[in-house]
């Protein structure tokens, strides 16, 4: 049986897997936090690539706005300033 996903779903599993969108502008966008997301791929992806997709995001900075925000800074106070 094949799964028929919704334009929407099929939206946020891409946004989910894109490296450069945080779970914060999926919520911002959809009003789903990044449990529901999780749950969503869960549902939806076959395990095996779950699993691969959740070890793609597990820690990774650009996946959390805020961890993405205090990386950005740590490289603007350790880059040299220009002459």
């Amino acid at each position: 049986m094949v799964k028929s996903l919704t334009a929407q779903t099929s939206e946020v599993i891409a946004l989910a897997w894109a490296d450069d969108v945080s779970f914060d502008e999926i919520k911002k966008r959809f009003g789903l936090s990044e449990a529901d997301v999780i749950l969503m791929m869960r549902r939806n992806l076959k395990p095996s690539s779950f699993r691969l997709w959740r070890e793609r995001v597990s820690g990774r900075q650009t996946k959390h706005l805020k961890l993405s925000r205090d990386r950005i800074k740590a490289e603007k106070r350790s880059s040299p300033t220009p002459l």
